[in-house]
């Protein structure tokens, strides 16, 4: 168990008010995984999207509506899926503490117990968050980071909301589990001009698993599919990173990333340590705390 918080948060925030509430996600976490594999990397992808936007604020979860554009409509966001399993969150601490639990806790709570579940590291979840009444669309579609972008470009995004080089290469390493669709990595596989930082085989088995069309899934990491552990970073030792912003943490020569892959490919409690630190400092940017904001009935709609 890690961590400190530098905002307004506390790991005992809900410790009165609502008791149970690491359980009763827990319960729902893990009800979601018994029949979708994909289920903890959804949940930790909408807990991404919405602190590099504006904050942990639950902005990400809201649709179209009176008032609201929808960060929904960036680019960044396409086929971004989960909502239905914060809803069930949502609906189960609702029964058992109407008004309390704010749809950004659930994200931020259920994102240790999909990587705890899944044979990771639990961390200690600051919690505290409000939800935000706004939304915000262009800063979605300038924040959030890109499978296709470069280290510097990478480093700078995650440098505009207060995140390191540790920070990029340790939260990159979520992508130990889940999987993406062929269209965010394929200019990869163009056979006339190779990638020449994916490994050949590796390219080959692609080409035959995207021939089935662009939308066609992939696991993004092919040794431990499902397990929250440290291949991701000996993928990328190989070769074997399946998106070009994973894979150019390593092939980037003179980047200070480089020796930070190499230090969670050879330790998977220093990974571990430093991926729950990390998402503690993802959680610190810029809650809502005190009377800002308010706490959402429907993780979807404002009050």
């Amino acid at each position: 168990m890690l961590g400190a918080s530098k905002a307004q948060l506390s790991p005992t925030f809900y410790a009165k008010s609502c008791p149970n509430v690491f359980k009763i996600v827990r319960a729902v976490v893990q009800k979601a995984l018994a029949t979708d594999a994909r289920a903890g990397a959804r949940l930790i992808r909408l807990h991404f999207h919405d602190c590099f936007v504006d904050g942990c604020d639950g902005s990400v979860l809201l649709v179209n509506q009176s008032g609201i554009v929808s960060e929904l409509g960036a680019r960044g966001n396409d086929n971004i899926t989960g909502f239905n399993i914060v809803d069930n969150i949502k609906a189960a601490l609702e029964k058992a503490c109407p008004g309390i639990v704010s749809c950004a806790d659930i994200l931020a709570i259920a994102s240790v117990e999909s990587v705890y579940l899944s044979g990771g590291p639990f961390w200690k979840v600051q919690l505290g968050r409000r939800d935000s009444r706004t939304a915000n669309l262009q800063g979605a579609m300038d924040g959030l980071p890109s499978p296709f972008e470069n280290v510097s470009q990478l480093k700078d995004k995650f440098c505009r909301v207060g995140l390191d080089s540790t920070d990029l290469v340790a939260l990159s390493g979520a992508h130990t589990f889940g999987r993406s669709r062929c269209q965010f990595f394929d200019r990869r596989l163009n056979v006339s001009n190779p990638d020449n930082t994916l490994d050949a085989s590796y390219a080959a088995q692609l080409r035959r698993a995207c021939a089935r069309g662009r939308d066609t899934f992939v696991n993004l990491d092919p040794t431990t599919p499902d397990a929250f552990d440290k291949n991701y970073f000996t993928n990328l030792q190989s070769n074997f990173g399946l998106l070009g912003s994973d894979q150019v943490l390593f092939s980037t020569p003179g980047s200070d990333t480089v020796g930070i892959v190499n230090t969670f490919a050879r330790s998977q409690q220093q990974f571990f340590n430093s991926f729950g630190q990390s998402m503690i400092n993802m959680g610190n940017i810029k809650p809502l705390t005190g009377n800002k904001g308010e706490i959402r009935s429907n993780c979807r709609r404002l009050n």
